[in-house]
């Protein structure tokens, strides 16, 4: 049995001491990757403190602290990875070599990841766009949730998560209607007949404006008038409220039904498309069929 466990132990240490390359070796390779969890692990409980309970004590804005606390963490690994290389006593000057090869074969095979990586931290530093912004990218409307380094998380209003590469951020372009103000103004079509009581027409809409709970008494909802259409008097109720960051299309609905009721309730018709046929008198001459050979 003893030396049944002596040979167990001098193949683990046979193994452990076998050198990948000219100064790792397994068992500096597993303190290694071990060392890297506990820097991880260290980092999200640091950065957790650090915001719950500095950054908040601070005027910083929530999206500011998130950003903050973000490159701060960042930091925290890449020092603490450096730290777990020499503990380990790995030589990074020995490994500059074959990180360069590996560098360029990995750089051709991973641009997306880079270039995500890069636009993540212009992203964290510039703040285009922050937690809690509406905003639409590529198709994709809805509210930021998430920022890292590679993409982010939007959520949209059906409760679905898109995770949006960070590069689109960078390279289209993005509509941020909570940028700076949150306030921004809806503007819903409205089409009547011809011959309707326009100053009328104007005082029910602006009332239909002024009396949702959610819109905004300054500045005040107006009444503009578009054209004169086909069919209809164009007109476009403008009004302001800061429901683009929440529930926009509840918003826009409520209005429609509003402005519908407010309409039929005062008999003022929205029309049809219509076409006037004029039918000219007189005789209309067929042509003669060809006779038959």
């Amino acid at each position: 049995m003893e030396s049944f466990l002596k040979t167990v132990s001098d193949t683990l240490r046979l193994i452990l001491e076998y050198r990948l390359f000219s100064d790792i070796t397994v068992a500096s390779l597993f303190a290694l990757l071990a060392l890297f969890g506990i820097v991880v692990l260290g980092e999200r409980i640091l950065r957790r403190y650090f915001i719950m309970r500095v950054l908040k004590r601070t005027r910083l804005d929530t999206s500011l602290q998130f950003a903050v606390g973000r490159i701060i963490g960042y930091c925290v690994i890449a020092l603490g990875f450096y730290v777990s290389f020499q503990m380990v006593g790995i030589n990074l000057n020995s490994l500059a070599i074959l990180a360069g090869a590996v560098g360029v074969g990995l750089g051709f095979g991973f641009q997306n990841i880079i270039s995500n990586f890069v636009s993540g931290l212009i992203i964290l530093a510039e703040r285009p766009i922050s937690i809690g912004d509406r905003i639409e990218v590529g198709g994709v409307a809805g509210q930021v949730r998430e920022i890292n380094l590679r993409s982010t998380t939007v959520e949209t209003n059906d409760n679905i998560s898109i995770i949006v590469p960070n590069a689109d951020f960078i390279t289209h372009t993005v509509t941020n209607w909570s940028h700076g103000d949150a306030k921004v103004r809806f503007r819903i079509p409205i089409g009547v007949a011809y011959g309707t009581d326009l100053p009328k027409l104007r005082q029910l809409m602006i009332e239909v404006g002024r009396d949702h709970p959610k819109a905004l008494k300054h500045p005040a909802p107006e009444l503009f008038f578009i054209g004169f259409g086909d069919s209809a008097l164009n007109f476009e109720l403008a009004v302001w409220t800061e429901e683009m960051t929440f529930s926009p299309r509840r918003f826009r609905s409520e209005l429609n039904y509003a402005i519908e009721n407010k309409l039929r309730e005062n008999n003022i018709e929205i029309p049809f498309p219509q076409r006037d046929l004029h039918l000219r008198s007189g005789s209309f001459a067929l042509p003669k069929a060809q006779a038959k050979s």
